[in-house]
């Protein structure tokens, strides 16, 4: 089942920082003369990272991170 609930995190820890570093290189690399596309798919790498959800991840339903411990009755 597939499900886009943004409020759920699917990325973990070290996807989080590599995407934050990736992210920010490319836009770096957009304003030395890389282009304005580069721009635009580092700052949506970047969002990523900073709200901790992937589209494409749950599109897959994958996740980087732990799935979350629920408590039994």
């Amino acid at each position: 089942m597939m499900r886009f609930d943004y409020k759920q995190p699917n990325i973990g820890n070290v996807d989080t920082l590599i995407r934050a570093i990736t992210g920010a290189l490319m836009i770096i690399a957009a304003f030395l003369g890389g282009g304005w596309v580069v721009a635009v798919i580092g700052a949506v790498v970047l969002a990523t990272a900073y709200f901790r959800f992937c589209p494409f991840y749950a599109l897959f339903n994958f996740r980087s991170n732990k799935k979350p411990v629920e408590a039994s009755e």
